[in-house]
């Protein structure tokens, strides 16, 4: 079954076509260029960062930003269906896409015009790769207590930042090109906290040795330890101490993101499940003509759309300019339990064959948990639904 695609109803027609033809050109280069390698690059556990260069090129990294630095002024609902069907092809790059355009966030939301001058075209043209430092060995969820800390200095070059500090399950550490690292440059708590952009190469800046994941073997994931690292003051993305709204308004658009994410998982796992159904047959029947099973695949469809329509409708409200916070909770957390249940039943109906690396379903199963991880964990989400509730 092809991606529902969903246009927002208050496009002008030439707009219109202009996201319907990004959504075509999505799907073209998702069967022609990302399909074919996927299974390749996860076993070789390579990063294909040229892949990632021509998906710039071809403006899918800049979708929801400013046409002014490169980007397509895409509404949210767009990017999140491009999104989609990425990842019913390669989730790895599906991801890489998700995590380098919240690493954007910071610097095109809260960057001077001299920064989003210097580096957005080029984040968004693909050539710079972004990535995300927020969490640390102590505290993933628990942000607002993070402890690298950042001090002002005047050094040799003029006033520098001195960061010292561990960052913990950075996607994209060792191979980005600009990191956002997230600092205590004040006091305890959440106004304690700042946003730098440090680019790879800055002296003390070390990414570790990458984490031997479950899934997702072609996206390196590492710490980054900050050892006295040098970050010239010009590269504060706001005001010290906005590090924490900066975080949370990049976390809140990156968890719709991995919901879409998780709906193009589930979808691609489910359209193979359905296909090999129907080609494989038991007791002289397909397989997929047995109750047990058809009831089983009814279900997961009817999951994965209403996966879908809650993610594009927290999606609807973001660019309406509307409170959206809530609604992109709720979406990760269903479209992630949705994905691991869907691709654990994929690998059911294929039976045995579903446990061999010779068919996909035994990766998107792997790779469908952390989707329940990551940008909060889903216990985090239904923390953050009940608090909202409680009110």
């Amino acid at each position: 079954m092809p991606s529902v695609v969903l246009l927002p109803p208050s496009l002008d027609p030439s707009a219109a076509e202009l996201s319907r033809d990004l959504l075509d050109l999505a799907r073209e280069l998702a069967d022609k260029e990302l399909r074919p390698r996927a299974d390749d690059f996860e076993a070789r556990g390579e990063f294909p960062r040229e892949l990632i260069r021509t998906l710039g090129r071809s403006g899918f990294l800049g979708l929801p930003y400013s046409s002014g630095y490169g980007g397509a002024d895409q509404p949210y609902e767009v990017y999140l269906q491009v999104l989609e069907i990425l990842a019913s092809r390669w989730l790895a790059v599906a991801e890489a896409v998700s995590v380098h355009t919240l690493a954007c966030y910071p610097l095109a939301a809260y960057g001077s015009e001299e920064q989003k001058q210097r580096w957005l075209p080029d984040m968004l043209g693909g050539e710079l790769l972004g990535a995300y430092c927020l969490s640390e060995p102590a505290g993933g969820s628990d942000a607002a207590n993070l402890t690298t800390s950042a001090r002002l200095e005047n050094g040799e070059n003029g006033n520098e930042y001195v960061v010292n500090g561990t960052k913990a399950w950075i996607t994209h550490a060792g191979i980005a090109d600009a990191y956002n690292i997230f600092c205590r440059t004040g006091g305890p708590g959440a106004k304690g906290i700042s946003c730098l952009f440090a680019e790879a190469g800055t002296a003390g800046l070390e990414p570790q040795p990458r984490e031997r994941t479950m899934g997702l073997k072609a996206s390196p994931v590492a710490q980054v330890v900050l050892d006295g690292a040098r970050v010239p003051a010009d590269r504060l993305l706001g005001g010290e101490g906005e590090g924490f709204t900066i975080a949370m308004g990049a976390l809140d658009s990156g968890r719709l993101g991995i919901a879409a994410c998780a709906v193009g998982l589930a979808q691609g796992a489910l359209d193979y499940a359905i296909g090999y159904a129907k080609e494989r047959k038991q007791f002289g029947q397909r397989i997929i003509d047995f109750q047990g099973l058809g009831f089983l695949v009814a279900d997961a469809a009817t999951q994965i759309a209403a996966a879908r329509a809650l993610t594009l409708h927290a999606a609807r409200l973001k660019d309406a300019g509307q409170p959206y916070s809530i609604e992109a909770a709720q979406a990760k957390l269903f479209a992630t339990d949705v994905a691991m249940k869907v691709t654990t039943d994929a690998v059911q109906v294929l039976g045995g064959a579903g446990y061999v690396a010779d068919h996909p379903v035994e990766r998107y199963m792997r790779e469908a948990k952390v989707l329940q991880i990551v940008e909060g964990t889903n216990q985090i989400q239904r923390m953050v639904i009940a608090r909202h509730l409680a009110r």
